[in-house]
């Protein structure tokens, strides 16, 4: 009798809920802080400021909805007028109106329900953009040791699963949700008109329906947010095994992994049974409502007919009112579940969304009018800084960067060196001290930021080749491109390729080369054009090959700039205006290149055992080097 479904109701995936929390899964790193989840307050608040600037869409969508409601709750009425024209014994000619009536109505109500539906869809569609746009937009503004202390795996739940969660209620829950919550409301209103007892009657359903909703929601709303955070924690471990198989298989360390995942899966099938019955209980107390409600209708006819207070007809309507609410009802409580999903993952990327941009106070930006001298100043004072509370990567650093000065830092690994150049280039903001960072000129372009990283971990975006390089400017026209493609060398093989600029690389592209990497790297810091550089080993993954090559480029690509080099081999140290050596997270030299080797310190012993090494002035086999500079401090 119930038009509840057969199946019970589905988790965002498609199957049923895998309620869990993150130590439902073992082996959890110790000091994971997941991002930040916006209380439930919050989130209702930044959904209707999303709302807010398109009130007249939503208005317009609701109250077409509501028309289109209405004009459904003729039928039952109609049918009512065709039974009492049967039970008259009226001719049968008289049903024509009725049935007429009962094809407009239909008619009518189609029309309505499909531009009220599409009204709502754009709306929640219009809303779904806006949230994700300020969510990437924060997201990507995100400190890059907030990333590293909630794993790729949660911020990557958030940006997939989360949004298409959201999405997918959007499309189809909140369309559905809001046309049977308007059909509930009108339909009580209709029932109160035939007659206010069979309205009485009919409450008598909702006490039950109203408890068996809150205990869903009881027992489901911190079940599902404790799913959401195992999600990410069960990605975390999946991207974790995949990225690192090669080390998993050097190691022999399959069975361990493995083992991981299998624990993590039958954990999801334990949560998926619970969830399970969980549904079948909520399904076993909404029957009980519906058949109470029903009898309670129904008896309340029989005893108005008997009284001579309705038609069998107004009674026929009340029962096939009541009746019709089957379907509301139960779909407005189906879709709490999908609502309850839908709030967690919504509460996930508001909680993104809310985080506040980087104050520019952290490191500042003196603007001052441009002067003939590029390049700007960079005032390190007293710099502090540690990943980890109570284990300190840099201690009390002081650095002055002149402007024009080309600056090479070198030390042994763990000193420190990756650490203070993101420091400088505010990838990260430092424990204690202050990064100052004064441009005196800001390029040609004249706009832009005032620092720019280059890493050897550089992205290649999938597209045509000239949309990566208009990444760093986005006004750069082709003669542009090709200059800063000329000034690092790699307009041969950029011209060379299949379609020349507009050839497509990246992912499912024309695969590039690690130096062509590189050579686009830098060719996007020629096009961005910032007074400052930051190059980290920026061609450590030439190899020994194309490390000339590379280096030549770098050098052009940071000309008239102030630049902090990160340097991968020492001939790049060699060159430098000035050399500052690292240990231990502090600087403990500073120099020339002939005045740190007649100094005898680490910077000359790096450099004879260096020379010692090397067979030629530009071609050094890698593994004979004693390079001590590659590895990443943290």
């Amino acid at each position: 009798m119930s038009d509840s479904p057969s199946t019970p109701p589905t988790g965002p995936t498609g199957a049923a809920p895998d309620y869990g929390s993150a130590r439902d899964f073992g082996s959890e790193p110790a000091g994971r802080e997941l991002l930040p989840t916006a209380t439930p307050a919050r989130t209702r608040a930044a959904v209707r400021e999303l709302v807010r600037p398109r009130r007249g869409l939503a208005v317009a969508g609701f109250a077409t909805m509501i028309a289109a409601t209405g004009v459904g709750l003729l039928v039952q009425p109609l049918l009512g007028r065709i039974v009492d024209i049967v039970a008259d014994h009226r001719p049968p000619g008289d049903i024509t109106l009725p049935v007429v009536l009962l094809v407009l109505v239909a008619l009518a109500q189609g029309a309505a329900t499909a531009l009220g539906l599409s009204l709502v869809s754009r709306l929640g569609e219009t809303v779904l953009a806006r949230l994700r746009e300020r969510f990437v937009e924060k997201a990507l503004r995100l400190p890059l040791e907030q990333i590293e202390k909630a794993g790729a795996g949660d911020l990557t739940a958030r940006v997939t699963r989360d949004v298409s969660v959201v999405g997918e209620a959007v499309r189809d829950a909140l369309p559905e949700l809001a046309r049977s919550v308007l059909a509930i409301a009108l339909t009580l209103a209709a029932m109160a008109a035939l007659d206010w007892r069979f309205f009485l009657a009919a409450l008598i359903a909702v006490p039950v329906q109203a408890s068996t909703a809150r205990w869903y929601v009881r027992n489901a709303v911190p079940l599902y947010a404790r799913q959401r955070i195992a999600t990410g924690s069960q990605q975390q471990q999946l991207l974790d095994t995949i990225a690192g198989a090669g080390t998993v298989r050097a190691f022999r360390l399959e069975e361990e992994h493995t083992g991981r995942v299998t624990r993590r899966s039958s954990a999801a099938v334990d949560l998926t049974l619970r969830g399970v019955r969980l549904v079948l209980d909520f399904y076993n107390r909404l029957h009980i409502a519906e058949y109470a409600g029903l009898a309670a209708v129904l008896v309340t006819g029989f005893l108005l007919v008997r009284g001579g207070s309705v038609s069998i007809g107004t009674a026929t309507a009340a029962a096939l009112y009541f009746h019709s609410l089957f379907t509301p009802v139960n779909a407005a409580l189906v879709l709490l579940d999908d609502a309850q999903s839908a709030t967690a993952a919504l509460a996930r990327l508001v909680g993104v969304a809310d985080q506040p941009s980087p104050e520019p106070e952290k490191q500042a930006h003196e603007s001052r009018p441009r002067t003939a001298e590029a390049g700007g100043t960079v005032t390190v004072t007293g710099i502090h800084h540690a990943y980890e509370p109570g284990r300190p990567v840099l201690h009390g650093v002081d650095l002055t960067l002149r402007a024009g000065e080309r600056v090479a830092l070198v030390g042994p690994s763990g000193a420190g060196k990756t650490t203070l150049a993101k420091l400088i280039a505010g990838v990260h903001r430092p424990t204690a001290g202050s990064v100052r960072v004064t441009t005196n000129g800001a390029g040609e372009s004249g706009d832009g930021v005032p620092v720019a990283l280059v890493t050897q971990e550089t992205h290649v975006f999938a597209g045509p080749l000239a949309d990566d390089l208009r990444l760093a400017r986005a006004d750069a026209t082709d003669d542009e491109l090709r200059k800063a493609l000329t000034a690092v060398d790699a307009l041969d093989w950029a011209e060379a390729l299949p379609e020349g600029l507009d050839t497509v690389v990246g992912e499912g592209g024309h695969r590039l080369t690690s130096a062509q990497v590189q050579q686009l790297a830098l060719a996007r810091l020629v096009l961005a054009d910032p007074p400052v550089a930051v190059l980290d080993e920026a061609t450590a993954e030439a190899g020994s090959t194309g490390a000339r090559l590379l280096e030549q480029a770098a050098d052009r690509a940071v000309d008239g700039r102030t630049a902090l080099v990160v340097a991968h081999r020492l001939t790049q140290a060699a060159t430098a205006d000035r050399i500052v050596v690292m240990d231990g997270g502090r600087i403990v030299e500073s120099g020339t290149h002939d005045e740190l080797c007649a100094a005898a310190g680490i910077y000359a012993s790096l450099w004879k055992a260096w020379s010692g090494t090397r067979t030629t002035a530009d071609e050094t086999p890698t593994h004979h080097r004693p390079d001590t500079t590659t590895v990443k401090d943290h």
